[in-house]
């Protein structure tokens, strides 16, 4: 068929859908010097894919968890205590054990929506189509918009749950610019007082509405941060309680009372009841492993007790994730002791439901003891006791069976030219998805923080 078309022709053939056009799935291809309106369907299935694809094919954190339809549920029952006293011998003529049975948390959950968008002015559009301009000025943003989009998604996968802070107000706090992608706008916080020694609950839901930074200093604004008539100080820790966007690794491998910055932290994923996961017991709670936010180095006996706990509680690790610098760490270690580094192939799944064992996924790993190990550039790092020394990242030990993300909207793609209703004669993109992460048992789970770099 001849590929010059009417518009009208071309108008009535788009009403059929994608799967219906006689032109081919690519015969239409986007083009900001044609001028033709396209359908914003068509903008989904092409940019909404091409982020999907680039999310998925990233030699991190997000592409190693399985993504799952979101289904028809709202949460699922995480096991909290098995119980005591009900299992012993019993005589012929004996009484039957006491009865104590197990404990059961709901988890309660809706998918995030996450969204970045973008604007370039008609003006710039034009001029940079001219002899000596950057060309496709609205494309180069949407590509720009697409890897913030992607780095944003694992940043989220990774941030971390809690810190000491260098400083604070009735309605600040500030943290080292290297670990303040950790909290966004959003994110319910609650707060440490290293003075009274006490959880401090904000007498309103401090949420965090800001943020600048200055000096390598990040500081956050937040809605009310007065806690009974406190203002938080240096060394106060605050941490997270509930996240706008996706729950990140770190609040999954959390315990009650956790030991951050030498004081205590009680970050929580979901909609947990805090206190609810104790450490050292068969709980909800992960396997933590600080050190009063002094930096020490990593060791392969750090590493082994992580393993170690989480087979205990009747896990197996499939996947140890750090930052570089514990990767270089970790290599200096093993070449030191001879033992070398092997390839495997990372088998993603969870449950039953996983890849065929030797499938090639685009992640070929190095291994420890077994064990894949996945280098993330995004990976949260720990801040020393006082809030203002950044130490090195962290390293997490994860029984990868039991996490997933749950995806109820693919990243999707529009456009928007109305400029009446943008009040500016721009043009305006938005790239959103809709997902969270889920995690059916924590207590498999490890990490080990306040390593130094």
């Amino acid at each position: 068929m001849s590929q010059n078309v009417s518009l009208a022709e071309y108008i009535s053939q788009t009403q059929r859908g994608l799967t219906g056009r006689i032109f081919g799935p690519d015969f239409m291809k986007k083009s900001m010097t044609t001028g033709l309106n396209t359908s914003a369907t068509t903008y989904q299935n092409v940019y909404g894919r091409k982020v999907w694809d680039a999310l998925n094919n990233r030699t991190v954190m997000y592409n190693a968890l399985k993504k799952v339809a979101w289904g028809n549920t709202a949460g699922w029952v995480l096991r909290t205590d098995r119980g005591s006293g009900r299992m012993r011998a019993v005589t012929e003529t004996g009484s039957l054990p006491t009865i104590d049975v197990s404990n059961y948390t709901g988890v309660y959950t809706l998918p995030k929506i996450i969204a970045a968008d973008f604007g370039v002015p008609i003006k710039s559009i034009v001029v940079n189509t001219l002899e000596g301009g950057m060309g496709d000025v609205l494309a180069t943003e949407l590509q720009a918009t697409e890897r913030d989009f992607v780095k944003g998604v694992n940043q989220m996968i990774m941030a971390s749950s809690a810190q000491p802070i260098s400083t604070g107000s009735s309605t600040t706090f500030a943290v080292p610019d290297a670990v303040a992608p950790s909290f966004q706008i959003g994110d319910q916080i609650q707060w440490y007082d290293v003075t009274g020694t006490a959880h401090r609950v904000c007498d309103a839901t401090c949420t965090i509405s800001g943020s600048t930074s200055a000096n390598g200093v990040t500081t956050f604004t937040t809605t009310d941060s007065t806690a009974s008539s406190y203002t938080p100080t240096t060394s106060d820790i605050v941490y997270v309680v509930a996240r706008a966007g996706l729950t990140g690794i770190d609040e999954i491998c959390m315990e009650d009372d956790c030991t951050v910055g030498g004081y205590k932290a009680k970050a929580n994923a979901y909609n947990l009841t805090l206190g609810s996961r104790t450490a050292g017991t068969y709980a909800a709670g992960a396997y933590c492993s600080y050190n009063s936010g002094v930096g020490r180095a990593l060791s392969l006996n750090l590493i082994d007790t992580c393993i170690q706990k989480v087979r205990e509680r009747g896990g197996e690790p499939k996947l140890i994730t750090m930052g570089w610098d514990q990767y270089f760490n970790l290599e200096r270690l093993l070449n030191a002791h001879q033992r070398y580094l092997g390839q495997e192939t990372f088998q993603v799944g969870v449950g039953d439901e996983r890849t065929l064992e030797g499938t090639r996924t685009g992640l070929i790993l190095s291994t420890y003891m077994g064990i894949p190990i996945l280098p993330d550039p995004d990976t949260s790092k720990s801040v020393a006791a006082g809030g203002s020394t950044v130490l090195g990242s962290n390293v997490y030990v994860l029984d990868t069976d039991y996490m997933e993300i749950a995806v109820a909207m693919q990243p999707q793609y529009i456009e928007n030219r109305d400029f009446f209703a943008a009040t500016a004669m721009v043009v305006r993109g938005l790239i959103y998805m809709m997902a969270e992460t889920r995690c059916t048992r924590f207590d498999v789970q490890a990490k080990i923080a306040d390593l130094s770099a």
